[in-house]
């Protein structure tokens, strides 16, 4: 018995492992894919195009390894909990990593017309690429206090991609020209926004995981109150 739990325990730590290296091919989607649009880099943004099927490739891998646990373990409390998570976890890295191919892909589409002001682009791709980084670390160490961190922090996301999606607005009614590749941006800045949802979505599913309390659909406010104990 006992070398079965260990055994176990290993499956679920290799199924762990396997994720986290999804994310860091995620990680990298981002940061690469965003660099691409920047510097009009078209070998990168194929090289992210590319990637994605190694991503795309992992979650088949955990899909196989999570159906093998849960039919042959038949899972229970805490550890059904964290297969379940990670199904879920599984799912928006892949959605990331398609958004990140959508704006590499966008980068090629824009060589045609140039953009010439990238409208804080930099910057949220930078915040964006820290807040799946954080909902990663979250679920490696089981930190809840980061996950709540990266779940405050998706507002600011949002404000950003409103506040830039208005200046390049405001750039298109200036000089037509600009609509083309103004579009491709604004599409590019969606994309981002989307990431981070995903990274929110990511950090509720750590919370579920370390204390059963589904937080999906509550304010932040709801949640912190929830995980104090005072969901009355």
């Amino acid at each position: 018995m006992q070398h079965t739990m260990k055994r176990f325990d290993e499956e679920l730590v290799a199924l762990k492992e396997h994720v986290l290296s999804m994310g860091g091919l995620v990680e990298r989607a981002i940061g690469d894919a965003v660099t691409a649009m920047l510097e009009q880099d078209e070998k990168l943004a194929l090289k992210t195009i590319e990637r994605d099927r190694a991503i795309n490739a992992l979650e088949i891998q955990c899909d196989e390894m999570t159906r093998d646990i849960l039919v042959r373990r038949q899972p229970a409390a805490g550890d059904l909990r964290f297969i379940l998570g990670i199904i879920k976890v599984v799912t928006d890295l892949e959605r990331i990593g398609d958004l990140a191919a959508s704006i590499a892909k966008a980068m090629i589409q824009s060589e045609e017309s140039p953009p010439r002001n990238f409208c804080n682009l930099d910057t949220m791709g930078e915040k964006v690429q820290k807040q799946v980084q954080r909902a990663l670390d979250s679920f490696s160490r089981g930190d809840t206090d980061l996950a709540m961190k990266v779940i405050e922090k998706d507002e600011k996301i949002d404000k950003l991609y409103r506040r830039m999606y208005r200046e390049l607005l405001t750039y298109m009614m200036e000089d037509p020209r600009s609509i083309s590749s103004s579009i491709i941006l604004s599409d590019a800045g969606k994309n981002l926004e989307r990431i981070s949802s995903h990274a929110t979505n990511i950090a509720e599913m750590v919370i579920y995981m370390e204390h059963g309390h589904d937080i999906r659909h509550v304010d932040h406010e709801a949640a912190t109150k929830i995980l104090a104990g005072d969901d009355r």
